[in-house]
């Protein structure tokens, strides 16, 4: 097999060994034989976490619905299974997951492994919703982890960051199906912020804010409002001085926006209003880089306008810059972990050279703020600066080291940054 890149095309995998199982003997065969295996969901990281010198798996043969729980709410899905798929089920049966992260076409398994999230003042990271999940460990054995047997450790291995095990089944949290109203506002001050900051992140189920710092100014705000029958959305005409969209939007200024979930307040089922992009359109490629800091919500506003203060350096490297809120958690390894916090998201133009030259000095800015890399973005943080802001990270290793005591899920990632080799 040739070798393998990730979706966007900046990283390559250091192996062509790719096994695609089938089922879970298959994969539990397979950890048996191999002395160094990783996983990977639907390649949507952009650094080396998924990565392996010797053994590559692929999970997107097994991609099935394999029970739904209507008197629980839950839902019990393989773990090669992507949220777009496993969206259709749900509404077609009435149910719903709380949340979705902007992109639609991401694997539950991968997305969960690296604390991924969409936005919403109560939305806590995708992870949170992980109910139980079943695991080939290192010895080849099937594991079960959850709230009932074992929640503490559930609570280690669901941002278990691909250093638990394969994950072959995952049991979530769903709720009944809900209509979502979608509606854009431009040309936000960001001095706004500053009072406001609370009032415009609560106006909506879910709120992101996009800037491409081409001025201190929020050039968009989508609001994601919950719609009924009974309490049809009323919309200001006015959001602290930001005005309503007369069309449809994309994110990133210039692009047709045929490809984003519909907008102008036409109500919708959740699963086509809560991403930003269609569940119908399939990217095959980005071609763009990504980061992603989390800081304390409570630095919100000073940490934005601090950055704002090389909004010269950043813009001619940027697409758009997306803030959203996130829930606090108490998963080991989420970067949320015990407080509510804010993403600050930035969607670079395919230029690394660039672009890691001006990363340092973003976070040289939000050092201060405890910011904390999203694990499955580009950054530049040394190890001696991450691993301080995990105050489970001994738990982490203890767990690990458990289930895996030679390492076989181990890789360079891991041992950077949580193991500090």
């Amino acid at each position: 097999m040739e070798q393998q890149k990730n979706w966007a095309g900046n990283y390559t995998y250091s192996t062509a060994n790719w096994h695609e199982p089938e089922n879970v003997v298959q994969i539990q065969n397979l950890v048996k034989q191999c002395d160094k295996v990783r996983v990977v969901g639907s390649r949507h990281s952009f650094n080396g976490i998924a990565d392996s010198s010797e053994n590559m798996v692929s999970l997107q043969k097994l991609n099935r619905v394999i029970a739904l729980d209507s008197e629980n709410q839950t839902i019990t899905v393989e773990g090669g299974i992507i949220y777009s798929d496993l969206s259709h089920f749900l509404q077609e049966n009435g149910f719903a997951l709380e949340n979705m992260a902007s992109l639609p076409h991401i694997s539950i398994a991968g997305a969960c492994a690296t604390a991924t999230h969409g936005s919403g003042d109560q939305n806590s990271c995708l992870s949170n919703s992980v109910r139980a999940m079943e695991v080939v460990t290192a010895d080849g054995e099937l594991v079960e982890f959850s709230r009932d047997k074992n929640e503490e450790q559930l609570k280690g291995a669901v941002v278990g960051l691909g250093g638990i095990g394969i994950v072959t089944k995952m049991t979530l949290d769903i709720v009944p199906s809900f209509q979502i109203s979608q509606y854009v506002f431009e040309n936000l001050p960001l001095s706004q912020l500053e009072h406001h900051f609370d009032d415009i992140f609560s106006s909506a189920y879910s709120v992101s804010l996009f800037t491409n710092w081409e001025s201190d100014t929020i050039n968009q705000v989508w609001l994601k409002k919950l719609y009924t029958d009974e309490n049809q959305t009323k919309i200001p005409t006015d959001l602290y001085g930001a005005q309503p969209a007369t069309a449809n939007s994309h994110p990133i200024a210039g692009i047709e926006a045929v490809n984003c979930t519909e907008q102008m307040g036409v109500p919708g089922p959740w699963f086509d209003r809560l991403p930003h992009f269609r569940i119908d359109f399939t990217p095959s490629s980005g071609d763009e880089l990504q980061t992603e800091y989390i800081i304390p919500r409570k630095h919100a506003y000073e940490a934005l306008k601090e950055i704002s203060t090389i909004r010269e350096q950043i813009a001619p490297l940027l697409h758009v810059n997306e803030i959203r809120s996130i829930a606090k958690d108490d998963l080991w390894m989420s970067p949320c972990y015990k407080q509510d916090s804010i993403g600050i998201h930035l969607t670079w133009k395919d230029d690394w050279e660039s672009v890691q030259k001006v990363l340092p000095k973003i976070e040289e800015i939000l050092a201060p703020y405890q910011a904390r890399p999203h694990w499955g973005k580009l950054f530049t943080m040394p190890k001696e600066k991450i691993q301080p802001l995990y105050e489970k990270r001994t738990d982490f290793q203890q767990l690990l080291q458990h289930y895996d005591p030679k390492g076989k899920f181990r890789n360079e990632f891991l041992d950077t940054y949580v193991f500090g080799e």
